[in-house]
């Protein structure tokens, strides 16, 4: 039987020399208005979520024509590290799989094992540690894999580049971009927001998402010259009930603007960084350009909000290395400031989560 994702800590991982392909695993999206209510099904596959709720965060979708941006980007992701990897001289086949969506991980896994490769290299559209961006995709791997049956590569995946050198400095550009609309003189006391979507604190509790994304936004902020900044939180979707990462960035931009006015001054401008997404798929556009940005411009606010990474030059060339790391064609471990990488391979309890009660839609 090949090695799975999760038994894969007990086990040998592949030689280098045998990994013969690239597979890009990430969240899926609906490609249009009829498939929004199909795809909030699998999403919420096993759990007891209010038909109501589902229907509410559809809507989400349905405001802008009910298709993600996330397949696009995906799209143009493969396309950028197709190239880079060529640039390079590795010759790995790209697949793609999503955990909620067409193609599904299942779809990429046959895909492989129908073009005869038996030792593909993952990588997650997820740079932060927790649950649902790791262990819940290795956890996925591996039920593609029984469903395929013994002849299912085996997968390995590379490390999360929360503190990768190219990571940070393809953000930092995206925050330099967004600074660029305001005056030279105020952009290093500009307020800038980063936000990565909230996770319940229990799952918070056995990972390191807050310690990396905390690091990786210190990180970007000291190589733009940015003072004044912190780390929020958006797409908080569990019931009230249950404690999730705060602050909300809504509820942290009124507190901000209070603050200001009660010292005798105001809150004129800031800048809003989804450090914890790679791509501008629909969380980022409704918390984020639709809900926060209004709430800015109702606050007399001016907001920008920086890209996220994409297909910046600095990460896919983050990919790249990532990949040569893997396949033995780089010495060491690339990493920026004090926490160390990643690791290579899970240990067997990292990340592990069981959610005590019923959860909700993710927008």
């Amino acid at each position: 039987m090949p090695v799975t994702a999760t038994d894969l800590t007990n086990a040998t991982a592949p030689a280098p020399e045998s990994l013969d392909a690239f597979l890009l695993i990430s969240f899926g999206g609906p490609e249009g208005l009829e498939d929004v209510v199909p795809f909030l099904e699998n999403v919420l596959r096993g759990k007891n979520v209010p038909h109501e709720r589902m229907l509410e965060v559809a809507e989400h979708y349905k405001k802008f024509g009910g298709k993600s941006p996330i397949n696009d980007q995906n799209r143009e992701l493969l396309s950028a590290v197709h190239h880079e990897l060529r640039r390079a001289g590795v010759q790995l086949p790209i697949y793609w799989g999503n955990r909620n969506w067409e193609p599904t991980i299942a779809d990429a896994l046959m895909s492989m094992r129908d073009d005869g490769k038996k030792n593909g290299i993952a990588f997650f559209t997820s740079m932060f540690s927790c649950y649902s961006g790791c262990r819940q995709y290795r956890e996925n791997i591996a039920d593609a894999q029984k469903q395929i049956g013994p002849n299912a590569p085996t997968i390995v995946r590379l490390r999360l580049g929360f503190n990768h050198p190219s990571f940070i400095e393809a953000v930092a550009s995206r925050l330099n971009d967004a600074l660029a609309a305001f005056p030279e003189a105020v952009r290093g006391e500009v307020p800038v927001l980063f936000t990565a979507h909230s996770i319940p604190i229990s799952m918070a509790e056995n990972c390191n998402y807050v310690q990396q994304l905390t690091e990786a936004s210190r990180l970007v902020a000291q190589q733009t010259g940015s003072a004044n900044w912190e780390l929020c939180y958006q797409s908080r979707s569990g019931p009230p009930q249950v404690p999730w990462l705060e602050p909300d960035i809504c509820d942290r931009i009124e507190a901000l603007h209070q603050q200001a006015a009660a010292d005798g001054g105001s809150l004129d401008r800031l800048v809003i960084l989804p450090i914890g997404f790679t791509s501008d798929h629909m969380e980022v556009i409704y918390d984020l350009d639709d809900e926060a940005a209004a709430l800015c411009k109702s606050l007399g606010i001016e907001m920008q909000r920086a890209g996220t990474v994409g297909t910046h030059p600095s990460f896919v060339r983050m990919i790249r290395e990532l990949v040569e790391e893997r396949i033995g064609r780089r010495d060491g471990r690339a990493t920026a400031g004090e926490l160390p990488a990643c690791e290579d391979v899970c240990p067997a309890d990292c990340c592990t989560y069981t959610p005590t009660r019923p959860g909700r839609p993710r927008a």
